[in-house]
């Protein structure tokens, strides 16, 4: 059957073509390859997102047990030079003078003359470190599997770096400081707040509170939530967990004000990362991995096409 075939009269790239019954015909592959051809010579190429795979449950939390494991033993192996951490703590003390910020002391004073508060700040700061983190990976996991790996990469690499810090910055907190009047809560109220203060603390490292990863890691829920959620509650609660956190350590004589922006540089690095491997933000992927690339297709859904 011989047709003859009329050209649109549209801009190059969207070129579509008609039968002489007004029928659109699909466009030539060729008018495609020529297109993404001119891209390439031209430099104008973007990469598609990395297609994300399905995760697999008993892989995840085989990683994230040996991940949180190895995490300890490194940050808890790194040399604790208590003499340099002292020095390093005097310094950032100072520097927030300078800046007009070091405001830790009178907040760790108000707080600690509330026994209810600081109390259950000494709980949130022991507990909810691990349980909300863990909770918000498990809520992608069933809920945004596409977007799963992503926001794991970003809060693994994050992870990774303070590791970096801890062992080229040592830096002890404010309770540890000589001669400025910082309370231990913990010791004070005889809570089991912090795994570096009371009976546990020769399990970890006393000198690794640069960068804080009580932010690193609440920064990284909230914006999470705030970016996947779609309920205004949840929204709202993304935003508040990595407030009260930073309210919490510094309350507790925990950390410093600069330490929770170290945490949130290492969080941005742990961003640069995902978004280098999957060339786009968690938020970006699709929320649902439609097929396994390794698992062989065994049924396809064929359309019917025409002659």
């Amino acid at each position: 059957m011989w047709a003859v075939y009329l050209a649109d009269s549209r801009p190059m790239g969207e070129a579509t073509v008609k039968t002489l019954d007004s029928r659109t015909a699909t466009p030539s592959p060729m008018v495609d390859d020529e297109a993404t051809a001119e891209s390439v010579h031209t430099g104008q190429v973007r990469r598609a997102p990395r297609s994300p795979r399905r995760p697999r449950i008993w892989f995840e939390i085989l990683l994230i047990a040996v991940s949180y494991w190895t995490y300890s033993l490194i940050r808890n192996a790194v040399p604790e030079q208590r003499t340099q951490a002292l020095r390093n703590a005097d310094w950032i003390w100072e520097a927030e003078k300078t800046l007009g910020i070091a405001v830790e002391q009178s907040v760790n004073h108000a707080v600690n003359s509330v026994t209810w508060l600081i109390v259950s700040m000494n709980y949130y700061y022991a507990t909810l470190h691990f349980v909300v983190t863990v909770g918000v990976l498990v809520w992608l996991y069933r809920g945004h599997p596409g977007r799963y790996a992503a926001a794991r990469l970003v809060l693994f690499s994050t992870t990774g770096v303070a590791l970096v810090g801890y062992y080229l910055y040592p830096l002890a907190p404010p309770r540890l400081m000589n001669g400025q009047h910082f309370i231990d809560t913990v010791l004070v109220h005889e809570t089991w707040g912090s795994m570096a203060s009371g009976n546990f603390k020769n399990m970890s490292n006393q000198y690794a509170a640069m960068p804080s990863m009580h932010i690193g890691w609440s920064l990284w829920c909230g914006l999470v939530i705030c970016a996947v959620a779609t309920a205004p509650w949840a929204r709202i609660l993304g935003v508040l967990y990595p407030t009260l956190t930073l309210v919490v350590i510094v309350a507790t004589a925990n950390h410093f004000w600069l330490d929770a922006v170290g945490g949130m540089i290492c969080l941005a690095f742990g961003f640069g990362v995902s978004y280098a491997w999957y060339r786009a933000l968690p938020h970006r992927l699709p929320r649902l991995v439609l097929e396994d690339p390794n698992r062989p297709q065994r049924f396809r859904r064929l359309l019917p096409t025409r002659a």
